[in-house]
């Protein structure tokens, strides 16, 4: 057992012997979220850009035009990513700045940023993990139907290829789709997120297709990348109901099928769940072999996770007619969501005995809260430290009862355009002044990078 460095007035230890000696110690970000340059180099428009400047879709009308300047200063957050001493780094692809119509014609500078981004990380000592699509869909295919419609799965197959294509070479860490969940329900179902729809059918059509469409990437990937490891991103939700009424019971079930079991089943071979099926009443578009290539095997699976739920029975509400219920008197983040660090190892035993899993990475951990940078210059956060190491205790607690957990990713680098909430929150290991693109490493950077050194010292230990 060794203790971690920890923040004044906790106590946490992280069992870092439970970890693999090659553990992964990354950090994770997304394209439209720090990249910026949203005009240059031949990259056109995605539904994030429409989204972002449609009048009151984000929160003071933020949009990731310039963001964090990434497309710029990529070399400078190598930099950073060297100093915090990470051995991974998760990151997206933009579709649009790769396959700026969808489909069709590829843009070469777009391909060659991230060609040169890839080597900057390799000589850095950095393994690169990417992520094909991490929401931001070309706006030209959404103006041709977008997810709901199955000639987008096909084309992410083919820009899929393409990009495998040219870094398979380099690259073998692969993910298709980052949280799927959020592209369909929260997209398509709850309009809060682009493309801002609220429309059950296209919902559950969407993310159909977005599961054909990670299997038709994985099996594209495959292809051009011989030795490629697949896998995809889903983020997850511990559920609890609120009462012991049955209701509410049955309400948990429901939510889970909503949050979990209508990710994690179709992968797994087990289609989509009956029981949801019926509940959200729409006509799945099946075809003859779709469920054989969605249950592409897998070769790890990512886990997001942020926060668990607490659902009561909402019969007038919207599919899944469950309902989030606050419960007082529990820690939570800055963005209003309940702590339960319990919640992240439960999920990966369930991940491990249910679906049998035979690697996991957690590949999006984090919190936010409002930083303050002192005069001096630095900026602590002791409540996101204290998130973090009870988060990694919780990881090699799953680990040392058998997870198979290969890697863990803070979420994120650098704070930067947090979606629909603009730039006001903060989940940034590193902190960015956006006025002056100023980077500083925040408390919670430097007492990861301490985890990170204590186990490396003990895998050197032990060799």
């Amino acid at each position: 057992m060794t203790d971690s460095p920890v923040p004044e007035g906790t106590s946490v230890t992280i069992d870092l012997a439970a970890l693999p000696h090659d553990f992964l110690w990354g950090t994770a970000t997304s394209a439209y979220q720090i990249e910026g340059a949203v005009a240059e180099d031949g990259r056109s428009p995605s539904i994030w850009d429409t989204f972002s400047h449609t009048p009151g879709k984000t929160a003071g009308g933020d949009h990731g035009d310039v963001a964090c300047d990434h497309y710029h200063r990529w070399r400078e957050d190598i930099a950073l990513m060297r100093r915090l001493g990470v051995n991974a780094y998760r990151l997206s692809i933009a579709w649009p700045r790769v396959v700026p119509g969808g489909d069709g014609p590829v843009n070469a500078k777009g391909l060659a940023f991230y060609d040169e981004l890839i080597d900057g990380l390799l000589e850095a000592g950095i393994t690169p993990s990417v992520t094909l699509y991490h929401w931001d869909l070309p706006q030209a295919l959404q103006d041709r139907g977008g997810w709901p419609e199955r000639d987008t799965a096909s084309a992410f197959a083919e820009y899929a290829s393409v990009v495998a294509r040219r870094l398979g070479d380099r690259v073998t860490h692969w993910a298709t789709l980052n949280e799927p969940l959020c592209s369909a329900w929260i997209g398509h179902l709850e309009g809060k997120m682009a493309p801002g729809l609220t429309d059950l059918t296209a919902a559950v059509r969407a993310s159909y297709h977005l599961m054909l469409g990670h299997g038709l990437a994985a099996r594209a990937v495959r292809a051009a990348a011989p030795g490629a490891q697949v896998g995809i991103v889903n983020n997850l939700s511990t559920i609890r109901p609120a009462t012991d009424r049955p209701e509410d019971i049955a309400a948990a079930r429901r939510m889970d099928g909503h949050t979990n079991r209508w990710w994690l089943d179709p992968v797994h071979g087990m289609g989509f769940p009956a029981d949801m099926r019926e509940l959200y009443g729409v006509e799945l578009p099946e075809c003859p072999g779709d469920s054989a290539a969605i249950a592409a095997p897998l070769d790890w699976l990512g886990l997001n996770y942020y926060f668990p739920q607490t659902v009561a029975d909402d019969p007038d509400g919207p599919a899944p007619h469950a309902r989030a219920v606050r419960r007082g008197g529990v820690p939570r983040t800055g963005m209003d969501w309940e702590i339960d660090a319990s919640g992240i190892e439960t999920l990966l035993m369930r991940l491990t005995d249910e679906y049998g899993a035979r690697r996991l990475y957690v590949t999006e951990n984090g919190s936010a809260y409002p930083d303050v940078v002192r005069p001096d210059g630095t900026v602590d956060d002791p409540e996101r430290q204290d998130y973090l190491l009870r988060h990694l205790a919780a990881c090699a607690s799953a680990a040392r009862r058998g997870a198979p957990l290969a890697g863990y990713f803070a979420w994120s680098l650098l704070d930067n355009f947090e979606w629909a909430y603009g730039y006001e929150k903060r989940f940034g290991l590193v902190h960015v002044d956006y006025a002056t693109q100023r980077r500083t490493i925040k408390g919670t950077g430097h007492r990861y990078a301490d985890v990170v050194r204590a186990h490396r010292s003990q895998v050197r230990e032990a060799a």
